[in-house]
Order: structure tokens, then C-alpha cells, then sequence
């Protein structure tokens, strides 16, 4: 069963581009524009973005590289974040983090075999005196061990 999409085609990214140009400072609200569109900023998407702005294809992967959120792939159905900060640290996470991605059979930034979860890791998300923390689906959870682990990943799908 293959989960992957077709690629969109170029001149869907040009519309999409083509839609934000009137924005000041437009580069941030393509990336969101095309991700929402398709699920991700498809590599082709570059190059269109880099004429339409007049800057370099460095530039723009520069950019995009630099907010986590952007993918280059379609995420799974469902985002497991886990928490990598010291705090979460000091109570488990790395242990936590090990034995889930294990559990899922990826690793960090994967998406499992059925395209139900990706997994990543996030550097703080202010739940420092509930760690380890988590966030699945935007929605942060705190002391996060393995039984409840395993919950919200059987909720997921995984």
C-alpha cells in the first residue's frame, strides 16, 4: 500500500506562490500556504519561490531550514513531539524518547511503516516541572511515562 502522493505539479506551486506575493515579507506565509496545500514545501517549490522573490534557491532553503515545522515530506496522520530540553531530560525523556522510537520502528523525524505517526523531537515545550513532556497533535501533555506513551500512540493508530 503506498501512502505517498503524487508530486504537485508546477504550476499548481506558481498559484500558490502567486497568491501571497501581495504580503509584506511573503516567504514565511508561501512555506505555510504550500504546506497546508500539500502537506509539506515540496522540493520543487524552491526554485519557483527563489524567481518570484528574486533571491537566491540558498536563501530560501536557508529559511526553510531554519523553522522546524516546515517538512520536505508529508507528515504522518498524526505528530508525536517529544521533549529533548534538559529539564525533560533530568526526569526520563531521553529514555522515553529511545524506547519510543524503537517502539515505532523510525527514527527521529519518521513516519511509521502505516503513515499513522511521524515523530520529532522539540526543544521545550514550558512543561518543565511535568516532564517528560509531549505533544501530539499540537496538544501538549505533561509526565509522560510508558504506559502513557503507549496510549496515545494506540490512540493514534501506531
Amino acid at each position: 500500500m503506498s501512502l505517498s502522493k503524487p508530486a504537485p505539479s508546477a504550476e499548481e506551486i506558481r498559484e500558490i506562490v502567486a497568491s501571497q506575493l501581495h504580503l509584506e515579507g511573503p516567504l514565511l506565509p508561501i512555506f505555510h500556504a504550500l504546506q497546508e496545500a500539500f502537506g509539506c514545501v515540496p522540493e520543487g517549490a524552491l526554485p519557483v519561490i527563489a524567481d518570484a522573490l528574486n533571491i537566491t534557491r540558498a536563501e530560501v532553503h536557508g529559511v526553510m531550514s531554519f523553522y522546524h515545522d516546515f517538512r520536505e515530506v508529508p507528515a504522518g496522520r498524526h505528530v508525536v513531539k517529544i521533549c529533548r530540553a534538559e529539564a525533560c531530560q533530568a526526569v526520563g525523556a531521553d529514555a522515553l524518547a529511545a524506547r519510543t522510537l524503537e517502539k515505532l520502528g523510525t527514527q527521529w523525524h519518521g513516519t511509521t511503516a502505516n503513515g499513522a505517526v511521524t515523530i520529532e523531537p522539540v526543544y521545550c515545550l514550558g512543561l518543565c516541572a511535568c516532564g517528560p513532556a509531549a505533544m501530539v497533535d499540537n496538544k501538549v501533555i505533561g509526565r509522560v511515562d510508558d504506559a502513557k506513551m503507549a496510549k496515545l500512540l494506540a490512540e493514534a493508530g501506531a
